[in-house]
């Protein structure tokens, strides 16, 4: 166990109706060692009981309207310390020390820690034995500081002046702040893998389907990635809060897609949007090839990862060429908009008529 001397750490916690699960959390926070805390709630307007909570617990707490971006920004601006960790509701902590071990890490990387960010490794608090090899796989992909692999989800550890150069938190939509500032990161500074690790409900997945909320989250972060932002304000329902979480019907995302292609883009327009798709697709084809290393956990052993190692050594630099976009496109039009988009119309239609 690390001796240090006790720092200060101001705590953000963007809330909306987590009565239920802010109480956890906060009382894990209690029991961190090692370390002065300073708690402050970023609320957008919980119709529940979460402002008795936290008002139960002595935090401190700002209403700054819904949207978390909008709200860790205005809780972040109340914060008196000099790092800054940013956490979801529904977070857990098993380790006492698991934040004082955190700060220590980011004030001792070499590089320094005024341009530095650390996330931790997450584990899913799951209540179904239900799809334990994809689970495995989302787990340990948050180790890596690879694009695309940071999110909320994990923590945010930084300065605050950092925090501050980078502009803290996009609040131009209710989502995809967390991937948009981690990107931010990687080309202003840099990301460390924090000792230790975050648990995480994984309450949406149960609720919405752990497949379905996959496909969804490829499609935003795709067409993100594209630059089609007018996705985001038009799609249906893609950001509701966990109350609101039941099956996702993922027909309306393809629909939209579908008439955007004919109402919007035209046809130079989706051949230009479906090859910027395949550059996203081949840039992350390396998940693949840790998909099948962690699948072959058992016969590799911990920590082995020979195709990704494969694919960073061979397969990436061989397909490094805009050709390759082009054929990752075409294979993403085929897949989404050929198989899973009436796959999941039959299928969205079938549960309607069952309710």
């Amino acid at each position: 166990m690390l001796r240090i001397p006790q720092t200060f750490l101001s705590i953000i916690i963007p809330t909306l109706n987590e009565a239920d699960h802010l109480p956890a959390l906060l009382e894990d926070l209690g029991k961190q060692e090692n370390i002065f805390l300073e708690i402050i709630i970023g609320d957008g307007d919980s119709s529940d009981t979460t402002m008795s909570v936290a008002k139960a617990f002595g935090v401190n707490i700002v209403n700054a309207g819904r949207g978390r971006g909008r709200q860790m920004n205005a809780a972040a601006e109340l914060a008196t310390g000099d790092i800054i960790l940013f956490l979801h509701a529904d977070s857990r902590i098993d380790d006492p020390h698991l934040l004082s071990n955190a700060i220590h890490a980011l004030k001792t990387e070499p590089h320094g820690y005024d341009r530095t960010a650390g996330h931790f490794r997450m584990k899913f608090v799951r209540s179904t034995e239900r799809n334990k090899m994809a689970y495995r796989y989302a787990e340990e992909k948050t180790a890596f500081n690879r694009v695309n692999t940071t999110n909320g989800d994990q923590g945010l550890l930084l300065a605050k002046e950092f925090f501050r150069h980078i502009g803290g938190f996009d609040e131009s939509m209710p989502f995809l702040e967390d991937q948009r500032i981690a990107e931010k990161i990687r080309t202003q500074g840099k990301w460390i893998t924090l000792p230790g690790y975050i648990k995480t409900s994984a309450r949406r997945f149960e609720s919405e389907g752990f497949h379905r909320r996959y496909i969804l989250m490829s499609m935003m972060m795709g067409l993100h990635n594209a630059g089609v932002e007018s996705f985001f304000a038009r799609a249906p329902g893609i950001y509701r809060t966990q109350m609101d979480t039941g099956t996702l019907s993922l027909s309306p995302f393809f629909g939209l897609i579908w008439r955007m292609m004919y109402d919007e883009w035209g046809v130079s327009g989706s051949i230009r949007t479906f090859y910027l798709l395949g550059r996203y697709i081949r840039q992350n084809s390396w998940q693949m090839f840790f998909f099948i290393d962690v699948w072959l956990r058992p016969l590799l052993g911990d920590r082995r990862y020979p195709l990704l190692n494969f694919h960073d050594r061979v397969f990436g630099p061989c397909t490094n060429f805009k050709i390759f976009n082009a054929v990752a496109g075409m294979i993403c039009f085929i897949w989404f908009m050929g198989v899973l988009a009436p796959f999941f119309r039959l299928t969205d239609l079938g549960k309607q008529k069952q309710t």
